[in-house]
């Protein structure tokens, strides 16, 4: 029988997050190359804490591109938990958008770490169309979102308008640009109670 691994005590789990954290701003900003005496610094820890949680780089970038993943597909069910679907979508929009945009940044160190033999991007998309699929079946069962949408549709459909988002100027546009999409996912949405929408749901 294979054993589990312990869990972090709570200290261990705040290195953890503030490495990864740090490992997130330096590799989008500095590339792959960047020291990892300076990520660890930039956490606030020494090298060997660091070591002990990710004995390679490429274990680093790996698991700071994962940490997004799961960050981002994780605030799904907490958006729905407080806000009406449609809502929860447009500020998931958001979280997806920066998250790709830190993807962007990173892509010299996950091309490294690919290069390794690492694969960071295993099951991502899984991941995300469970994501996005949660949102847009809260949405639909609400009679907020039309009820016709593939997953991964609105997500290349996001991932298209990231790419505005390489030059920071351009941020005020994907986010309109988000507005409309938003807008074009409400329209022949459903209600349970009135049956289906006659025309576009504002």
């Amino acid at each position: 029988m294979t054993s589990q691994p312990s869990p972090l005590r709570a200290d261990a789990r705040r290195n953890r997050e503030r490495i990864l954290e740090a490992a997130v701003r330096a590799f989008s900003e500095k590339g792959a190359d960047v020291p990892i005496d300076t990520i660890a610094k930039a956490a606030g820890v020494g090298s060997a804490t660091l070591y002990r949680h990710f004995p390679t780089r490429e274990a680093l970038i790996e698991a700071a591109y994962r940490n997004e993943l799961a960050r981002v597909c994780d605030s799904a069910a907490k958006l729905l938990a407080r806000f009406p679907a449609d809502r929860a979508m447009r500020r998931w929009m958001d979280d997806f958008i920066d998250y790709l945009a830190a993807k962007q940044g990173m892509a010299d160190a996950l091309r490294a770490a690919v290069a390794s033999g690492a694969d960071p991007f295993a099951q991502s998309i899984d991941k995300l169309s469970t994501a996005i699929g949660t949102l847009l079946d809260a949405g639909a069962d609400a009679g907020l979102l039309r009820p016709d949408i593939d997953p991964l549709d609105l997500g290349f459909s996001l991932a298209g308008i990231s790419l505005i988002t390489s030059v920071p100027a351009q941020r005020e546009r994907a986010g309109r640009l988000l507005d409309l999409l938003l807008d074009g996912l409400r329209y022949g949405a459903q209600s349970p109670a009135q049956g289906p929408a006659q025309g576009p749901a504002r």
